[in-house]
């Protein structure tokens, strides 16, 4: 009991110097901080964080993204397959800059997939790992 007592007091004496503190605080003048700001801010742009060999390519800088796709695409039910030679899995799926998914079989066909949009495209890809120059090497990246 008296222990609690003790307690219970010097969390009362605590309360008390943190309000005194607070009080002479709020008595004290702000600093002025004009006086050594400069009167016209620095208008030039300042350096970006990475250089820009160390940046990674944004979307307006790349073609398209392309992913490897090996089952069969289903659009609205229906089984999306190559116009002109039939095949319906291994596809490689194409995200172009204007916002359109193309198809192309390992034939080398390529049709425009109008039911398919980006959305579609980054819910299924999965992080970019590598930047080719060329659609030849992405596609041999990919096996196909």
């Amino acid at each position: 009991m008296f222990r609690r007592n003790h307690i219970e007091h010097e969390y009362q004496e605590i309360q008390r110097s943190g309000q005194a503190m607070l009080a002479t605080h709020t008595e004290m003048p702000l600093p002025d901080d004009t006086a050594g700001a400069p009167a016209v801010p620095d208008s030039s742009p300042a350096p970006d964080f990475l250089p820009p060999d160390f940046r990674a390519p944004t979307r307006q800088d790349c073609a398209g993204f392309m992913m490897r796709w090996d089952q069969p695409i289903v659009v609205d039910g229906e089984v999306r397959a190559c116009p002109e030679c039939g095949a319906y899995r291994s596809w490689a799926v194409f995200s172009m800059r204007d916002d359109t998914i193309w198809l192309r079989c390992t034939a080398g066909h390529e049709t425009k997939e109008p039911g398919l949009d980006t959305a579609w495209f980054n819910r299924h890809s999965g992080p970019i790992d590598t930047f080719h120059p060329t659609l030849d090497e992405a596609l041999h990246h990919l096996g196909l």
